[in-house]
């Protein structure tokens, strides 16, 4: 395909699309023309119609009426780089060289796998005697043409945001014809775009094992073992970039953002600050505000978070973090900042869902139930558009945990594990106060403090293996053939992985909610450590779940059905453990801690072998980092504020309650 043909279409594309493709190749042009036209009547906003649209017009001759549609086009995708090579194409037809090569240079800086754009701008360069531009150009076209054009195009496809496109070339040139370096990379980076990272991590070790020296492809690696929370590998691994590019400010943020995964707090600021003076500030002191709230300096985070919202004034995750401190009141200025960033047509979809929640925190702060609850909803709504929970894998998980781990199964398994007696699991939903009970353990002089360590999701994650679409999970069912060694080498393995986070106190509270999931394996690795589930009234442990944006993860709190549904789950699966491990799991509910402090503090430490020590009652008083939503609400002494906040958005909750069914009693008979 030479560089002024039409493109391959996307491998997803609709019926009328492929039509439109067919018409192309046909060159029938003008009866392509008169299709997109007609489809254009009813999506007028539709990119790639539009694109052939201007491409037929360019073929017919019409070049004004071709610039017209890509002008429109640019309105509407500014960042599709198609757009500006066929401008490109345009511009050569009317001889306008040095707009030609704007064009392509745009399209090229969007998209570097555009191999036509390239070869045009090879043959403008030298047209115009610009040899050095030229040579650029054409290494760019031999090291395209190195790969394979598959790839090539599964490239261009990603670049432009057509994931599904992408991921099927590539996906099906790998089973064709085997591993090759650029195709794993590629489908490793298709992953990191939808936030799903084991694939990925697998993928990139695989491709630096073949090219132990494809920085790009090391820098990625480091980037997925972060989400990961492998922070000891990825700081390993940056530091082996960093030797040779000292300077770089990614690899300085990445290095940063690695010793904020591993506690070290004070280390990571000083990077940052040393990164000020830049045009991106406005990330930096967002990431100085996150580690300066981790550490209790509110005030310096604060003012952080503000400079980071007026160096750019729709930055949404600025303006939610002061809303998530929970103790922030944002002002009338800010206030009114906040709702033009959310009406301009150019804020960004994340920026629009971060702008929405922090707006209804404001409003609920200021009593404005009904306007808070209705940016409730439009965050919630625009959040969920972007994820691919499905709540039927949650659902069956936990149908063959229950048809696993019976309680012939433990018997039969009695003292398997690692003996050691160190861990402490909070478990449960989030937002149902494991971060407070968290604090009032970490209180305690034998006790450490982490975070919600994701080392137990990492070894389901290896247990599980990679699955295809449609198939049944290895786990939990591989459960019934590992041996006594194999649970003893996990339990060790998770001891010995989360010692990083750790400082030598006989004890530590891995404080992930999402634990509860997997007892059954804890159990078998851990038969000694201590579990404690959190519980919260459902109504109140849901619905501040739909006001939450959570940073990562917890897909399942971004609509009404979805939360109710995950908390029904909850329940099953726990009522499940309590009957097979019996006197394992300790119950604490959040309301009868607000309403017996010490009571329940007594309870805790008794179950956990801990003698009583005062200043477990005046958690608040302890200094350490907190990475949770509560950071802020555990540094105040316990009131009854939030028990009843939920009853303020009662009458829009009624979809909510018959959700939740009868777990609204249900909650407490276990």
């Amino acid at each position: 395909m030479n560089a002024s043909e039409p493109r391959p279409q996307p491998a997803a594309a609709s019926p009328d699309l492929a039509q439109l493709h067919a018409l192309m190749r046909a060159r029938d042009f003008a009866g392509a023309l008169a299709a997109g036209e007609a489809l254009l009547t009813a999506s007028p906003a539709h990119r790639d119609v539009r694109l052939l649209v201007a491409v037929a017009q360019r073929y017919l001759g019409r070049i004004p009426d071709a610039l017209a549609s890509l002008a429109t086009l640019e309105r509407q995708h500014p960042r599709f780089s198609r757009l500006y090579e066929e401008r490109g194409r345009c511009c050569v037809e009317l001889r306008r060289a040095r707009e030609a090569v704007e064009a392509f240079l745009t399209a090229v800086n969007l998209n570097h796998a555009l191999a036509g754009s390239w070869s045009m701008l090879e043959g403008l360069y030298r047209m115009t005697g610009e040899a050095q531009n030229a040579a650029m150009a054409g290494s760019h076209v031999a090291t395209l043409k190195n790969i394979p054009p598959d790839i090539v195009a599964a490239t261009a496809f990603f670049m432009d945001g057509d994931l599904d496109a992408a991921e099927a070339l590539v996906r099906a040139w790998l089973l064709k014809n085997g591993d090759h370096v650029e195709g794993m990379r590629l489908l490793a980076r298709i992953g990191i775009a939808r936030r799903i990272y084991d694939d990925p991590e697998l993928l990139l070790a695989a491709v630096l094992e073949r090219a132990p020296d494809y920085r790009a492809a090391r820098q990625e690696y480091a980037e997925v073992l972060i989400e990961l929370h492998r922070h000891e590998e990825a700081h390993r691994h940056i530091e082996m970039l960093l030797k040779d590019e000292p300077e770089s400010r990614l690899l300085r943020m990445l290095d940063a953002a690695a010793l904020v995964g591993l506690g070290e707090h004070e280390r990571a600021i000083s990077i940052y600050r040393g990164l000020l003076g830049t045009p991106a500030d406005a990330d930096v002191h967002l990431s100085i505000a996150h580690a300066l709230k981790t550490l209790g300096k509110s005030p310096e985070a604060i003012d952080s978070y503000r400079k980071a919202a007026q160096l750019r004034p729709d930055f949404g995750d600025a303006y939610w973090s002061l809303a998530n401190l929970k103790t922030y009141r944002f002002g009338p200025q800010e206030l009114a900042q906040m709702r033009t960033a959310l009406a301009a047509p150019a804020t960004g979809a994340v920026d629009r869902y971060h702008l929405c929640f922090a707006l209804a925190k404001a409003l609920e702060d200021q009593g404005e139930y009904a306007e808070s609850f209705q940016f409730y909803e439009l965050g919630n709504r625009l959040k969920h558009a972007e994820i691919r929970y499905r709540p039927a894998i949650t659902e069956n998980n936990t149908r063959r945990q229950i048809e696993v781990c019976t309680t012939e199964f433990f018997a039969s398994r009695k003292g398997w594990g690692t003996p050691q007696q160190g861990p402490i699991f909070v478990v449960g939903l989030p937002r149902s106060g494991s971060t407070l009970l968290e604090q009032i353990l970490a209180s305690h002089s034998q006790v450490e403090g982490t975070q919600e360590l994701p080392n137990i999701q990492q070894i389901v994650s290896t247990l599980r293996g990679r699955e295809s679409e449609g198939t049944e999970s290895r786990y939990p069912r591989i459960l019934e053939s590992l041996t006594e060694a194999d649970f003893r080498q996990l339990g060790e393995k998770y001891l010995g992985d989360t010692r990083a986070y750790r400082t030598g106190k006989p004890f530590f509270v891995d404080k992930n909610p999402n634990n509860f999931r997997h007892l059954g394996l804890v159990h078998l690795m851990l038969p000694n450590a201590r579990i404690i589930d959190a519980r919260r009234e459902p109504m109140a442990c849901c619905f501040s779940n739909l006001k939450q944006l959570f940073a990562n993860g917890q897909e399942f709190t971004y609509g009404t059905e979805e939360i109710a549904r995950y908390y029904r789950t909850y329940l099953d699966l726990m009522e499940h453990w309590d009957r097979v491990l019996p006197g394992q799991i300790l119950r604490v509910h959040h309301e009868d801690v607000v309403g017996d402090l010490e009571g329940n503090v007594r309870r805790m430490l008794e179950f956990c072998g801990l003698p009583f020590e005062p200043q477990c009652l005046v958690f608040h008083e302890t200094q350490r980092s907190v990475r949770t939503a509560s950071s802020e609400q555990v540094r105040q002494a316990i009131n009854r504020e939030g028990l009843d906040q939920w009853k303020h958005f009662e009458p829009w909750l009624g979809p909510l309650k018959g959700a939740l069914g009868d777990a609204l009693t249900r909650y407490r008979e276990q």
